[in-house]
């Protein structure tokens, strides 16, 4: 058998099984999925929100570098009088 009626063949097969498809069930609306999405992306927007606010109060506790004992002596490290 040729390449080319084996491609002729499956796709009148194909075509055959999505026409006989279209007469059963054609599946759920495509509002609950818009309302399913939507509630998905405001939960992964609140949990970003969350997290974002959570590390910045994180990173604010940490304390400014050099933030070590004042020896009270010259930065030089020189004597004073």
């Amino acid at each position: 058998m040729s390449i080319i009626n084996y491609l002729h063949i499956a796709f009148v097969v194909r075509i055959a099984e999505l026409r006989r498809a279209g007469e059963g069930d054609r599946g759920d609306s495509p509002v609950p999925t818009a309302v399913i999405i939507f509630g998905l992306v405001a939960a992964a927007l609140a949990v970003t929100v969350a997290v974002s606010r959570s590390v910045a109060d994180w990173m604010d506790a940490i304390p400014e570098p050099g933030g070590g004992a004042d020896t009270g002596g010259d930065p030089a490290g020189l004597p004073q009088d």
